[in-house]
């Protein structure tokens, strides 16, 4: 039997392949942080994509924020970007009402969640320079490497807001 994690790995892998996306999958130990993946040597493939789920300050508009792993988000900075009220931190009770996600699996193919649609995106543009981006397939034991290019198709699939700027 399948545990609950290979089943949404799978699952992940089965929509990216209906888009026409594909990568290189890596399995490894569960990992939480940027800081666990450097140290298993899986950040030296590409670019992991540091991924912040937000929420304005009346928990009305919700916000996933791609980075580049080594960059710091300032609030102040992505609130004046997104024109948005006070930002902070969704709770791990919004994060799996609209990504289907639980801490430390956060990424941007939680998009494909049914509770999904309201979210907005904002991506760094510095990572749509690097040749490969790493993504967890919704869950934190496995990395998918992709492409900007896929990422860019993926993100024009889900039809939400989604905005490149300099962060």
């Amino acid at each position: 039997m399948q545990d609950l994690g290979q089943n949404r790995i799978e699952e992940t892998l089965q929509a990216l392949e209906e888009l026409g996306i594909s990568g290189e999958l890596v399995r490894h130990p569960a990992v939480f942080t940027i800081e666990e993946m450097e140290r298993l040597g899986i950040a030296l493939r590409g670019e992991v994509v540091k991924n912040l789920f937000l929420r304005d300050d009346k928990g009305r508009r919700h916000f996933l924020v791609l980075l580049p792993h080594d960059k710091a988000a300032d609030l102040a900075a992505l609130r004046t970007l997104l024109s948005s009220s006070k930002l902070s931190f969704a709770s791990p009770e919004r994060l799996m009402k609209h990504l289907g996600l639980t801490p430390g699996s956060v990424t941007v193919l939680g998009l494909l969640h049914e509770g999904a649609a309201p979210v907005e995106v904002l991506v760094d543009e510095e990572l749509m320079t690097r040749p490969l981006l790493g993504v967890h397939p919704c869950d934190n034991t496995a990395t998918l490497w992709i492409t900007p290019q896929q990422l860019s198709l993926f993100l024009s699939s889900r039809g939400n807001a989604v905005t490149f700027a300099a962060i």
